[in-house]
């Protein structure tokens, strides 16, 4: 029951990051969103959640986890109801931003919930595959209920159904999760605002660059103003006593890798989902619903991955995973580049993301394992939140590229495809082109799949740099696989 509890709270968390990818298009259209600030509502969620993460794993090392756990779901409920009623984009945004410092209180605490009431060894192992999975197939889950909620009833309940979720998980914890043992400390307030602001900075500056151009000066602002504070970030972090992010959990090379690894794959499946999302509603024109299922075989591929790894985690050790599943998941992203306006969703979709799905699933278990591993209990919600941290700002900062890469491509695409539209229009189609800018079906297809193919390919690339990483970088100790097995183990 402690697991199921813990684990719906992940499941809730970072099913919201993609639930409201099928109900983007509604919203572009209810809040006049263009197609590269649309980002946003992704964004302005993941930024905040792994801005502060650091700051909420502290805090619940701190305060007592189960307490903080509690309040980061009950504000998660505010934040959901408050994006619900929003009449505007900049209230959206704002709940969007609010829902992210609740989930980056709640989530931390939740692993390391896992970490501190379940033995290590098997139990350990099957309760970090449970985890994984939930956040590996949460995406998919994601999809299939943002669908039937904007088919059934509109955009605002991807955001009003945490409602009645978050309450039930907040009057269960109590009953089933035991209070932690509070570590003496203080607050990295200053770490955890620089590192926020500097993120949402270098963010910001990838998508205005895709609407404004690269010597755009407000382009550059940002970035430069992004490098400042993010300097100054890591000297607050030098000269703490107790930072937010720990450098030295930096100097395991296993450790190291696993992070490096898991803000490449984030990038990988961020992305995936959001383009792969519009290309299958605009292009191949499913509805919301239709979109949500055909998602679902992501969840259910993740989940035989997940379970493969934990199967056979303690005999092969997490490298040869880690390996594997970042070259299944970058074959399956280069295959998703060869879509096209021709494309259909059995013959071009289907495969591509049941192949990227197994790797994924394989990923998420063995990066868990590994980036706790040989961590003091005192560290644990450090630790949970840095693996969680580095998953949002890898998806926020790879999805700012993406989309970069998206507007780029897909404007040069325009201009070859306008003069085509020009050419054979009607006077009165060139009227309405004139007034609204956008294309005519077959023409704005061939945009946005110039645009979507595009983004892909640098997807797969940060796939495949997840995958030299895990050759090059992790190394494996007997010590480590017989903690797997449940043996005590040098630590």
């Amino acid at each position: 029951m402690a697991l199921l509890v813990i684990a719906s709270c992940q499941l809730m968390v970072v099913l919201d990051i993609t639930i409201v990818n099928i109900a983007l298009p509604d919203i572009q259209r209810s809040l006049d969103f263009s197609t590269t600030s649309l980002a946003w509502v992704v964004n302005a969620y993941t930024l905040t959640f792994g801005g502060l993460l650091l700051l909420g794993g502290r805090t619940g090392d701190i305060l007592g986890r189960r307490r903080v756990f509690i309040f980061g779901v009950l504000l998660f409920v505010l934040a959901s109801l408050l994006g619900g009623l929003a009449q505007n984009e900049a209230q959206l945004l704002a709940a969007r931003a609010l829902q992210g410092v609740g989930g980056a209180i709640a989530s931390p605490t939740a692993l390391s919930l896992v970490s501190t009431t379940f033995r290590e060894g098997p139990e350990r192992n099957r309760a970090f595959g449970v985890f994984a999975a939930v956040s590996a197939g949460g995406g998919a889950i994601g999809l299939l209920a943002g669908g039937i909620l904007v088919e059934w009833l509109n955009w605002r309940w991807v955001l009003f159904v945490n409602v009645p979720i978050g309450l039930l998980i907040a009057l269960a914890t109590p009953r089933w999760i035991k209070e932690s043992e509070r570590h003496p400390g203080h607050f990295d307030i200053t770490g955890a605002l620089t590192s926020t602001v500097g993120m949402v900075l270098l963010v910001y500056g990838f998508i205005r660059a895709a609407q404004e151009g690269w010597r755009d000066a407000l382009t550059l602002v940002s970035f430069a103003a992004a490098v400042v504070i993010l300097a100054v970030f890591i000297l607050v972090e030098r000269r703490s006593r107790q930072p937010i992010t720990p450098l030295h959990m930096f100097a395991d090379r296993n450790r190291a890798g696993t992070y490096g690894i898991m803000l490449c794959l984030a990038a990988a499946i961020f992305g995936m989902f959001f383009f792969l999302t519009l290309f299958v509603q605009n292009v191949l024109e499913f509805s919301p619903l239709a979109t949500g299922f055909a998602f679902l075989p992501v969840s259910a591929v993740i989940a035989v991955g997940a379970g493969l790894a934990s199967r056979f985690l303690p005999t092969y050790g997490p490298k040869p995973f880690m390996v594997v599943g970042a070259i299944l998941a970058a074959a399956g992203l280069a295959w998703l580049t060869l879509t096209d306006v021709h494309s259909t969703y059995a013959g071009s979709v289907l495969g591509p993301i049941l192949v990227f799905s197994l790797g994924m699933g394989m990923e998420f278990v063995s990066l868990t394992l590994m980036a706790l591993s040989n961590v003091s209990v005192r560290e644990t919600g450090a630790a949970s939140g840095l693996l969680n941290a580095t998953q949002q700002v890898g998806g926020s900062l790879g999805l700012s590229i993406l989309v970069t890469v998206f507007g780029t491509a897909s404007t040069n695409e325009a201009d070859e495809q306008i003069p085509r539209f020009l050419a054979q229009a009607t006077p009165a189609e060139r009227l309405r082109f004139q007034r609204t800018g956008e294309l005519p079906g077959p023409f704005s297809d061939e945009v946005l799949t110039a645009g979507v193919s595009a983004a892909f390919v640098v997807a797969a690339v940060f796939a495949a740099i997840a995958a030299l990483i895990a050759v090059l970088v992790i190394q494996v100790r007997p010590s480590d696989l017989e903690r797997l097995k449940g043996g005590t183990g040098p630590v």
